[in-house]
């Protein structure tokens, strides 16, 4: 005969399989709606990112600005978070693996050393004084080291591969990008309108406008007056920067999470500070370098990289409130000014490498 206590365990068992079958379906219910809801709002940005002036913005920087209004001013159903954090972390890294296929790097290597010194002085001088002046004005660290990577490398793409890999806080994730996004809007803007009186020839003002913007949108958008040429040496200065995200997200991802790690603990591969999702980049870059796939092909697995990325954005947007600018005050954004002006300044030192 069975004891007591066993009949009850079955009876529980019995009673909670009805609960935890409700509780996947609400699971999979609110994956559904919270990826539907970042597809909404990037298939909106999409059509704004189209019009004149928001065209140089870029569909990743307008899919989060929608994220975050609609979390300020409408109902998130709180079952679709799954689905939020599902777009804003695993179709991120998707976006990202398929943004290698815009990097050839045969193109660098016929461009010559010089275009990879001035991308490489760019990063370098840029993380190093944004971090410098991120420590005198007492901004925290971390958020420091987002805004200085997403000057120094690519905009919203680097802010948000870095961001994991240092344990950034989610909020300073949404204010690097929104920041970067900004600063990176008014430089196109200043660099498009001084063309004319910069005294600068297309192949110069190419490589400037490469070395010193954020986003590859703001990039292309303000090497148009300077013709054919001065986009394609612009695209390929900046896609450079790009191509040294890796390294350099290895780097901060180790001196950020050295204080984390005990001396007496050994590190194993599985432990050390590595993107691994940047290593399928990299197997995209060398797809696109050899030629295996068809340029239509190309082109459609990375405007689908780019609409992924933008689902991601406005996953994030939808994830912050902003309330979150005010913790981080204006000091922060100073450091991504300061930033951006100063590597602006040392431009004709760029342009002589060339």
């Amino acid at each position: 005969m069975m004891s007591l206590p066993k009949l009850e365990q079955i009876k529980s068992t019995i009673e909670e399989k009805p609960k935890i079958e409700q509780m996947k379906i609400n699971t999979r219910v609110g994956l559904l709606k919270g990826v539907i809801l970042t597809l909404i709002l990037a298939m909106v940005a999409g059509s704004i990112a189209r019009l004149p002036f928001f065209s140089i913005m870029g569909i990743m920087i307008i899919s989060i600005l929608l994220g975050m209004s609609w979390k300020a001013l409408m109902d998130v159903p709180a079952n679709s978070n799954v689905g939020i954090t599902f777009s804003s972390k695993i179709l991120l890294r998707a976006g990202i693996i398929l943004m290698g296929l815009r990097l050839n790097f045969s193109q660098i290597v016929e461009a010559g050393f010089s275009i990879v010194l001035v991308d490489v002085l760019v990063i370098a001088f840029t993380l190093t004084v944004m971090i410098a002046i991120g420590h005198a004005l007492k901004v925290d660290k971390y958020l420091t080291a987002l805004i200085a990577v997403g000057t120094a490398v690519c905009g919203a793409a680097a802010i948000v591969a870095v961001a994991p890999l240092i344990h950034a806080k989610k909020e300073f994730t949404a204010v690097s990008v929104a920041c970067i996004a900004i600063l990176g809007t008014i430089g196109t803007i200043f660099y498009t309108f001084l063309f004319p009186y910069l005294g600068l020839d297309s192949y110069q003002y190419g490589v400037l406008v490469g070395a010193t913007l954020h986003e590859l949108a703001h990039v292309i958008a303000a090497a148009i007056p300077g013709g054919d040429t001065s986009g394609e040496i612009a695209i390929l200065v900046k896609l450079g920067r790009v191509a040294l995200l890796i390294p350099v997200a290895m780097i901060l991802g180790y001196f950020y999470t050295k204080k984390e790690r005990t001396t007496k603990e050994s590190m194993g591969i599985k432990d050390l500070p590595i993107p691994w999702f940047i290593f399928g980049f990299l197997a995209m870059c060398l797809v696109n370098t050899v030629g295996i796939l068809s340029t239509t092909v190309t082109q459609f697995l990375i405007a689908s990289s780019v609409f992924l990325l933008s689902m991601a954005m406005a996953g994030l947007g939808l994830s912050i409130n902003f309330s979150d600018f005010k913790k981080v005050g204006f000091r922060a954004i100073l450091v991504g000014i300061i930033g951006f002006i100063l590597l602006t300044a040392i431009s004709p030192l760029l342009l002589k490498l060339v």
